[in-house]
């Protein structure tokens, strides 16, 4: 299998630096640019389009969020995951509606940040299902959500099952088991769903899928009660 590209974007040369460390230490991930501030994270991500962005809030020249939004219109594919020291859920939130399809916090162990970058390429999710439910309010607005016409026309029943069972924060692990398929065969589904709908990962899959009435908010936890 094909190493994991990523592009490490922070302003802090130190950071960058343990960072390629710690990541080129795996076998399956290589790292094959650093950016130092927003400006050049655009330029690498669009030159390089690498599978994984680790992209910080808050750099020199462009910030974290107007990098990633224009990262993904050149490079949709390319899975853009925060890590940051911020964990206002306002930040993360503009992050997420850019197009980052998950976040962590700086102070997260070395294998979290490992375990993460593996979970977004193999198309799992890294975010606590109460963010992902502010993200799809704030989206679309709590009383929306209802099916348009013509709206299930692009996937296939199974692919809206798998994208149901994802809002619901599921790993492909537990969706395989929950409809009796292998972990295989969930991921070609969520890559045919990626596809067709034009995006790089669930979270963005979970927002338009609502915003085009695939799954409605109550197919997403609650979990707390929205501010």
């Amino acid at each position: 299998m094909p190493k994991t590209r990523i592009l490490i974007a922070d302003d802090h040369a130190v950071l960058r630096e343990g960072m390629r460390n710690l990541l080129e230490r795996e076998r399956d991930l290589e790292v094959v640019g650093e950016a130092s501030d927003g400006d050049e994270a655009v330029r690498l991500g669009i030159k390089l389009k690498p599978d994984v962005v680790l992209m910080d809030i808050v750099m020199p020249k462009l910030g974290g969020v107007e990098a990633t939004k224009l990262i993904k219109q050149a490079s949709p594919a390319t899975a853009i995951l925060v890590l940051t020291a911020y964990s206002d859920i306002r930040y993360i939130i503009g992050l997420l509606e850019a197009g980052a399809c998950g976040y962590l916090l700086k102070s997260a162990r070395g294998h979290d940040i490992i375990g993460a970058i593996r979970a977004v390429r193999s198309g799992d999710s890294v975010l606590d299902p109460v963010i992902t439910r502010k993200l799809l309010e704030r989206a679309i607005g709590p009383a929306k959500g209802s099916v348009e016409a013509g709206a299930r026309g692009l996937l296939s029943p199974r692919e809206i099952e798998v994208l149901r069972l994802a809002a619901r924060g599921m790993s492909n692990k537990d969706i395989a088991k929950q409809l009796f398929l292998t972990v295989r065969t969930v991921k070609a589904h969520f890559t045919n769903t990626f596809n067709k709908m034009g995006v790089g990962s669930r979270t963005e899959a979970i927002v338009k899928g609502l915003k085009e009435g695939y799954i409605t908010l109550d197919d997403v936890p609650s979990g707390i009660e929205s501010e």
